[in-house]
């Protein structure tokens, strides 16, 4: 054992430098912002999807309370109008349960097993710290030994000290590169996870509106004056309402 080595101690230096310990802050800062936009993403699909299914269940209440109302059911061209669109509303609502399957599969269920990845990182980036605790208690008990007396017991034990404090610097070192390389990793390949769902996600969309405009297009065929524009059938209603104002019967504010 050399002498030299307890009289001139090494020199003192930072557990992680603070470059090292910036470069770590930043790549957390990203993940942890990374892991909020997922969550955020994740339940604004989910409410996107319950939001489309009620709509079309709405839409069916609408043509099922109309099937059944006097009104409606006296006037024969009125009912035939109504079962027409409450076929198509069915036929558009199969549509969409296969668009909510299909998203579901290809965006939502991606969204979660991507996020599931967090805890994972948040469990090294911790067990990281307790190497690093555990690395700065070891140092300090070194430095302790060094500014003390020379005598023949604290040499044995800062030789001690020194000894324990290898292996947690090397455990510390080896936990915080590899959570450096392979932060950034994780981050830049969000988009390339991601971009097949996206994908998936504008094609569903696709097929399901080119679907329900195809229903919706032999509904219009169905019913009365097909050839009318919205304009046309818009003059239409407020020239019959323009009738039924100037009727005596009605009040006149």
């Amino acid at each position: 054992m050399s002498w030299n080595r307890f009289k001139n101690p090494e020199p003192k230096r930072p557990v992680v430098s603070k470059a090292a310990e910036r470069d770590f802050e930043r790549e957390h800062d990203r993940l942890l912002e990374l892991d909020e936009q997922m969550k955020k993403l994740y339940k604004k699909m989910k409410k996107c999807m319950e939001a489309d299914s009620a709509m079309t269940k709405a839409a069916l209440k609408i043509t099922a309370d109309l099937k059944t109302n006097q009104v409606c059911v006296q006037e024969e061209s009125v009912l035939r109008s109504i079962e027409a669109l409450d076929l198509a509303l069915h036929r558009m609502d199969t549509f969409n349960q296969e668009k909510i399957n299909q998203v579901q599969k290809t965006v939502i269920d991606p969204l979660k097993k991507f996020s599931n990845v967090f805890p994972n990182l948040s469990m090294a980036e911790k067990r990281r710290e307790q190497a690093l605790q555990e690395y700065k208690k070891l140092q300090a008990r070194v430095e302790k030994y060094e500014e003390r007396e020379r005598t023949g017991p604290n040499i044995v034990k800062l030789h001690q000290a020194r000894e324990e404090l290898r292996p947690a610097r090397e455990e510390f070192e080896q936990r915080n590169k590899a959570l450096l390389e392979e932060m950034p990793l994780f981050y830049n390949s969000r988009s390339e996870y991601f971009q097949p769902s996206f994908e998936a996600l504008v094609r569903t969309q696709v097929n399901f509106y080119t679907d329900v405009s195809k229903i919706f297009k032999e509904v219009s065929e169905q019913l009365d004056e097909p050839d009318l524009t919205d304009e046309q059938r818009k003059e239409k209603n407020e020239s019959l309402l323009h009738e039924l104002r100037s009727l005596s019967i009605v009040a006149h504010d």
